[in-house]
């Protein structure tokens, strides 16, 4: 950028397209100019609102904060030359036109004191990965407030693969494809999810950046991957870690309405059941060698997972919601009911067919009387399962192999498996001590041998 002329990409061009109602969650690879459009939006809120403006940007030290301080001189140099002062004590920019933007730090709760009482109108947080949970900035969302009629806004950015890495991932990665608004709980608001990589950067070199980091991680490919595609399936030392990729295994939601080619599609329920633990359901598509409702091409016998149904307490994976089976069954049929699946029949873990005394007989003879039907995934040993698993999701992509595929929408999926380790005493095992029960349900459906009567009915 020289002194003449401001230059943005068009990453940054489409990233000031969204309309200000939605955050931002800025997730990709490094060297994806993310610091550099966070300034383009303090720079445009500053313009658009004036004085009314009061704009934070945090990073978890003061000595993160160089870089930025670097890129807002250059950038603010060419739209305010001299009259945009900024104070490098108190690290505040104080603009000509009334607004003002503050460079802080945030790392531990005896921190937060200092924002008690204090609005702000933007909140922009970079390398938000540093952050191992997400408590203290859920605090900070208290100091967005603004006049009425004015919007407040929050900015996050990050890379996959540091400490915070995992929650990121569940609440703003895999809940909508990239680009598209979703709803996100925690905040009550609207986001959207815009990946960048080293390749949306025009300003550098790119095949010097690509070397650069080769070199800095030579040993540790998942790493190389997370940092040169922004991909957040990448789980270091990771049970499914060499085979799960988000650009290849996670699709986007299936449509529930009504397409011609359902019927020749096998549809089916995987099930792992628990109460104080965690059950998890899937209603798991199989591919006849079509196109789907998407119009992504799904190689014969791959398997899709369309949706989920998870009991879990939100925001502890291992803790059960204790739901009865009459009241868990009801919840599976109502999984079904929008798809055109003859009724809610799948495959279970064996456990569930056995006799433990209790009057109803086994679990499966309960969930049968509710209108659930399983039958044994007869799964032999939990090593040839999880193999074929492996080579399932490694071979999602392929156009003449079958894959598995998984919904963003699959939230607890996405939240657990691509993040379990192996077992310490058996490496070609998961460790039984993690929330397995997503995993568990997908590898009884990826056993299952192929039903021979079309499941494309009402159900009844």
């Amino acid at each position: 950028m020289d002194a003449e002329t401001l230059q943005i990409s068009p990453f940054q061009e489409k990233v000031l397209r969204i309309p200000e109602e939605f955050d931002i969650f800025l997730g990709g690879g490094r060297g994806g100019s993310k610091s550099f459009t966070f300034a383009i939006l303090a720079l445009r809120h500053s313009e658009q609102y004036k004085k009314k403006a009061r704009i934070l940007y945090l990073r978890q030290t003061y000595k993160g904060l160089a870089d930025f301080e670097n890129i807002c001189r250059d950038l603010f140099g060419i739209v305010y030359g001299d009259s945009a002062r900024y104070n490098s004590t108190e690290h505040v920019w104080r603009f000509p036109n009334g607004s003002y933007m503050e460079l802080s730090q945030l790392e531990g709760a005896g921190d937060y004191a200092k924002y008690q009482g204090r609005s702000f109108t933007l909140l922009l947080i970079d390398e938000t990965g540093q952050y191992a949970s997400p408590e203290l900035l859920d605090r900070l969302r208290s100091n967005l407030r603004g006049p009425k009629g004015m919007p407040i806004r929050e900015v996050k950015a990050a890379n996959p693969g540091d400490a915070g890495h995992a929650w990121l991932a569940s609440r703003y990665v895999f809940n909508a494809a990239p680009w598209v608004p979703f709803y996100e709980e925690k905040s009550k608001r609207q986001w959207v999810y815009c990946p960048s990589t080293y390749k949306d950067n025009p300003f550098i070199d790119q095949d010097e950046y690509f070397n650069q980091l080769s070199a800095s991680c030579p040993y540790d490919a998942e790493l190389l991957r997370a940092w040169l595609d922004g991909d957040w399936s990448v789980m270091r030392g990771a049970f499914f870690g060499p085979v799960i990729e988000e650009k290849r295994n996670a699709v986007d939601p299936w449509p529930k309405a009504f397409f011609d080619g359902w019927r020749a599609w096998d549809f089916f329920l995987a099930h792992d059941y628990g109460s104080a633990a965690p059950s998890a359901t899937y209603l798991v598509a199989e591919s006849p060698g079509a196109e789907g409702p998407d119009g992504k091409y799904y190689p014969k016998d791959s398997l899709v997972l369309i949706d989920e149904l998870a009991t879990s307490v939100p925001g502890q994976p291992s803790q059960g919601l204790q739901w009865t089976i009459p009241k868990l069954a009801d919840a599976i049929v109502d999984l079904c009911e929008p798809w055109p699946i003859r009724r809610a029949e799948g495959v279970a873990d064996d456990a569930c067919f056995s006799n433990h005394g209790h009057s109803s007989g086994s679990i499966a003879d309960e969930f049968k009387h509710y209108k659930v039907f399983f039958s044994p995934a007869k799964k032999g040993s939990r090593q040839t399962g999880w193999e074929i698993m492996r080579t399932l999701l490694a071979d999602a992509g392929k156009p003449d192999k079958p894959g598995l595929y998984i919904s963003r929408n699959c939230s607890y999926f996405w939240e657990t498996v691509p993040v379990l380790g192996r077992d310490p005493r058996r490496a070609e095992d998961l460790d039984t001590r993690q929330p397995d029960h997503a995993a568990d349900a997908v590898r009884y459906g990826c056993l299952r041998k192929k039903n021979t009567i079309s499941p494309f009915a009402p159900m009844g």
